[in-house]
């Protein structure tokens, strides 16, 4: 259960349990917690455990470069330690971070890697039963793995044909496409949570995780059969948070340990993982010809040039370019 927040006090005291608390009451994702709260603390232990209140925008500036300096870190990385600092001092310490000026990354930003469709499809017939479901949505819907472990009973729309993310990043929510060729496997999944959550309720159980204060607004949503999670783990567990006995959903470790081995399995020796499969979503559906505008609405980019990267994807002999070596004889130079 890596995706639930860590408990903290009451009344904290310390500064990280303050920080913590602060991001919790501006509802920001759990993994964002998580990232912020790792590079302040690399902040603070680079300075030799100084109080932030005690350091200047000259500190920020002596650790950004260093990470560049030291680390050789790339572009992107040194942007997420500077957007822990901007929130920081902007927001929690209410000190606004000016005057930064550090040594920036020259590392570039790679292209991401892409399964052909060939490819994607052999990996998901390597798999069975529901990682080969979960598998199949990050590339028929292009969700995120976390995304697609998180999905609940109701956000599975078979009457419009469509998913819709609620646990997104950014808590973000957006809809996607809902394959058709996975509509018969999905209703059967549902089936499934639905028979075991009568089983969970006869047993004392079945109340599910509601994020933020619905399950104090709604108090008989997290036992509803809506709300119980599409892939739900094998086990029951202890929610750290109320101590209450539940069944969290399928953890994203797993998922991706099963493509890993699936992608040795079939040979593939790409740099891949499961974020490939959303990668892939999208560079097909460009090379189908969808328009740049719907692939970001269904990602759920807020930027369209995060989008544009898979412009950058797509083959040039796709855009009518090819190479002189394959000229034909009748145009070949002497």
């Amino acid at each position: 259960m890596d995706d639930i927040p860590i408990p903290i006090p009451k009344n904290p005291t310390r500064l990280m349990d303050q920080l913590r608390a602060f991001i919790r009451s501006k509802r920001l994702s759990y993994k964002t917690e998580k990232v912020y709260c790792f590079w302040i603390l690399r902040y603070i232990r680079f300075h030799d455990r100084q109080h932030p209140n005690n350091l200047t925008v000259d500190h920020v500036n002596q650790f950004l470069s260093s990470l560049v300096l030291q680390e050789n870190v790339s572009v992107n990385t040194q942007k997420t330690a500077l957007n822990a600092l901007a929130f920081l001092y902007n927001q929690f310490l209410s000190k606004p971070l000016e005057g930064v000026e550090f040594t920036p990354s020259s590392k570039q930003r790679h292209i991401p890697t892409v399964f052909s469709h060939q490819e994607a499809m052999s990996i998901i017939n390597e798999l069975s039963g529901i990682y080969k479901l979960i598998v199949s949505l990050m590339y028929g819907s292009g969700l995120r793995v976390m995304e697609s472990v998180r999905l609940r009973v109701q956000d599975v729309d078979f009457s419009n044909g469509c998913l819709i993310v609620r646990e997104a990043k950014g808590n973000y929510w957006r809809r996607t496409l809902l394959p058709s060729s996975l509509i018969d496997g999905l209703q059967n999944q549902v089936n499934f949570v639905l028979a075991q959550h009568q089983k969970d309720l006869a047993d004392g159980c079945g109340s599910v995780y509601l994020p933020f204060a619905l399950e104090r607004k709604y108090p008989n949503a997290s036992t509803s059969s809506g709300w119980q999670y599409l892939f739900p783990a094998p086990h029951y567990s202890i929610d750290p948070r109320s101590n209450i006995k539940r069944r969290h959903h399928l953890g994203e470790q797993s998922v991706q340990r099963a493509v890993k081995a699936a992608i040795k399995r079939v040979g593939i020796l790409k740099k891949a993982g499961c974020h490939t499969f959303r990668h892939s979503f999208a560079t097909n559906l460009l090379r189908n010809g969808t328009d740049i505008r719907a692939i970001q609405e269904m990602l759920g980019h807020r930027d369209i040039s995060t989008t544009q990267i898979y412009t950058h994807v797509v083959g040039l002999h796709e855009r009518g370019v090819t190479s002189p070596l394959d000229f034909s004889n009748s145009n070949s130079y002497q």
